[in-house]
């Protein structure tokens, strides 16, 4: 498809895009992927740290552990961010720092300091959901399907 795009192109127009090619800026693809898996991986290694210090010395277990950790891991992702440390980090791993449950803070906090101007009520709090409100909406929602059917197959599928 894009050999007959460009057939149809001019002399000139075909000269530009050799043109264009041979200037473009070749991205580093695997290098991009390797920042992105080990910094993702470190915020897990930091997670599981995490974990493991409330599952010792506030005596969580392997099941209750999971929201004060990830609690804790949005909290500082957003005191991170408002120090612009997450955001630097963020241009250095790419989505290596956004796919984890840090992304979510930093997404929700970032907002909330872009529209710190326009003030804390119509600024920050009408603005600090943009992003993050869709994720909100469809993890509350998908949580909603996944407990309905899990109830409807316990209830009347007999596996209860």
């Amino acid at each position: 498809m894009a050999n007959e795009k460009r057939k149809n192109l001019t002399p000139v127009q075909q000269q530009y895009h050799q043109f264009e090619q041979a200037r473009e800026t070749k991205r580093p693809v695997l290098k991009n992927c390797m920042r992105a898996f080990f910094v993702g991986g470190l915020i897990c290694v930091i997670g599981q740290a995490i974990s493991y210090f409330y599952m010792y010395f506030f005596d969580f277990t392997e099941k209750t552990v999971g929201n004060p950790t990830v609690a804790t891991m949005v909290f500082l992702a957003m005191l991170l961010t408002g120090f612009g440390v997450y955001d630097r980090l963020a241009q250095f791993a790419g989505a290596g720092s956004a796919v984890p449950v840090t992304g979510f803070g930093n997404a929700v906090i970032s907002a909330a300091i872009e529209h710190r101007t326009e003030g804390f009520v119509l600024g920050v709090g009408g603005n600090m959901f943009k992003l993050a409100g869709s994720v909100i909406l469809f993890g509350t929602f998908s949580a909603f399907v996944v407990a309905l059917i899990k109830t409807i197959a316990l209830k009347w599928g007999g596996l209860g």
